[in-house]
């Protein structure tokens, strides 16, 4: 490729507060339209907005943790536009004096090494309504309005839609681990605006820009710029001029699509807001939302890898959801096999969570002390490695404890020595062919006699301890 990549991604992270940023009406999602607005939230003449300060706090533990320098001195801005949704005609946000800059997010990247994504300012800001576009009409929902937002804006150093898409997924681990936002790109709690252009290779100049707004996943956000990359190749190639302008990204045609021309800033006529007085932050309340911060995606990796002895690729797996990582760490405290754990986890567990349609480990009712009484179980030999799984799997449908099903259907595991002598010694009487078979040298031939004893007691026989056994009497 004969262009360099350059993107900047913007974030608009609605904070888990249970009030609007300026206003007491709530910010639950799926209520009946316009049900969660008031005067405050709907621009009455008048009124006066009132400063939420659980925002503040979530956006200084978002700011901090993300290496930000917090401005000791912070004010709100009216960034002023029409439209149909913004029923003040402008938003309250923050411009000159945003609540913090020049952070930093390490990302993985395609060769194995780690980037730095600068990240250039944070900010908080309300949300607007949202329009609902029918067939005869454009009604508008204003539950939306005075929602609590933080803005995240990179600086230019993204260089792919690969990488584009693991710093956004590394941003959202950070987020759930701060416990500040769900997340929920479904219900809008975090969305992505992407800049992106091109430039020749080497070149200091940047190229003409397109955005690309409001995309609903990760995965569409690379999408969206891998058919960027390709449309602004193709322009440049064929010597024609990229236009800047804002486009959209259509996920069944998988191509983006023009929605506004931009070919010069909006004027939002930016000036500081009447009704809100600016803020002093003091060093004393940075600290203490410093010393409050919760260990980090990143650096509980690299605890479970150096002092828990998980693998690179099992502690990703593990650490990438922050409710995954504490039920790891509550098992563990309770059995010392973190491998055995962390293998049942990644995979039977997170099998059964999606059969039941379950998103995250946190929805489970097993808590991890009924788990591990299952491990435990396999380990004594009451159940066998195949019978947990299945039992694994009813438990999490059901929401019962796995011992309680191990005892209701009767299904504990035959490890009497004695009686299992028994039954290996009648099923070599029945099948005298087979047990020729095996001292003539067909080995193969032992997995029919350990079948006949599994299947005399119903599956429930010890079949690790009815292999020694039929071994022991075969070769004696």
């Amino acid at each position: 490729m004969k262009y360099d990549i350059v993107i900047g991604l913007e974030v608009h992270l609605q904070l888990n507060t249970k009030t609007k940023i300026f206003c007491g009406c709530s910010t639950t999602f799926g209520n009946s339209p316009n049900s969660q607005t008031c005067p405050v939230c709907l621009g009455f003449p008048g009124v006066l907005p009132v400063f939420n300060k659980g925002v503040l706090d979530l956006s200084l533990r978002s700011a901090l943790a993300l290496g930000c320098t917090v401005s000791k001195f912070i004010k709100f801005d009216r960034k002023n536009y029409f439209y149909p949704d913004l029923p003040k005609n402008f938003q309250i946000s923050q411009y000159d004096l945003p609540l913090a800059k020049d952070g930093l997010l390490e990302i993985d990247v395609e060769d194995g090494s780690r980037k730095r994504i600068r990240i250039r300012r944070v900010h908080m800001e309300e949300d607007a309504g949202k329009l609902v576009h029918e067939k005869e009409a454009s009604l508008v929902d204003f539950n939306r309005c005075g929602t609590p937002l933080l803005e995240i804006v990179s600086e230019p150093d993204i260089n792919s839609p690969e990488e584009a898409y693991r710093y956004l997924t590394a941003l959202k681990e950070i987020l759930r681990y701060l416990e500040v936002s769900d997340c929920n790109m479904e219900e809008g709690s975090l969305r992505c605006d992407a800049n992106i252009s091109l430039k020749p290779k080497g070149s200091e100049e940047l190229g003409t820009k397109a955005e690309v707004k409001n995309v609903n996943s990760f995965k569409a956000v690379r999408g969206a710029l891998s058919y960027e990359v390709q449309r602004q190749e193709e322009l440049l190639s064929n010597s024609e001029r990229v236009v800047q302008e804002t486009r959209l990204w259509d996920p069944d045609k998988e191509v983006t699509v023009s929605m506004r021309s931009k070919e010069e800033a909006h004027d939002y006529r930016y000036f500081p807001e009447p009704d809100l007085v600016p803020f002093v932050i003091t060093d004393k309340t940075i600290q203490e939302v410093r010393s409050a911060l919760p260990e980090l995606p990143q650096a509980k990796r690299a605890r479970f890898i150096k002092e828990i002895g998980l693998s690179e690729y099992d502690a990703g797996v593990i650490t990438s959801e922050k409710e995954m990582a504490d039920y790891f760490e509550g098992c563990i405290k309770l059995y010392d096999k973190p491998k055995v754990v962390a293998n049942w986890l990644m995979g039977d567990f997170t099998a059964a969570l999606k059969e039941k349609g379950l998103e995250s480990i946190s929805q489970c009712e097993m808590d991890p002390a009924d788990f591990i009484g299952m491990l435990k179980m396999i380990d004594d030999g009451s159940i066998s490695g195949k019978m947990a799984k299945s039992i694994l799997a009813e438990a999490i449908q059901e929401g019962k404890a796995p011992k309680d099903l191990v005892s209701a259907k009767g299904l504990t595991q035959i490890s009497d020595k004695p009686q299992l002598e028994d039954l290996v010694g009648k099923a070599m009487e029945e099948n005298g062919e087979v047990v020729e078979e095996y001292r003539r040298g067909k080995k193969g031939a032992i997995a029919y006699l350990v079948g006949q004893v599994m299947q005399k007691t119903k599956g429930k026989a010890n079949p690790k301890l009815v292999n020694e056994i039929l071994r022991k009497k075969l070769e004696g």
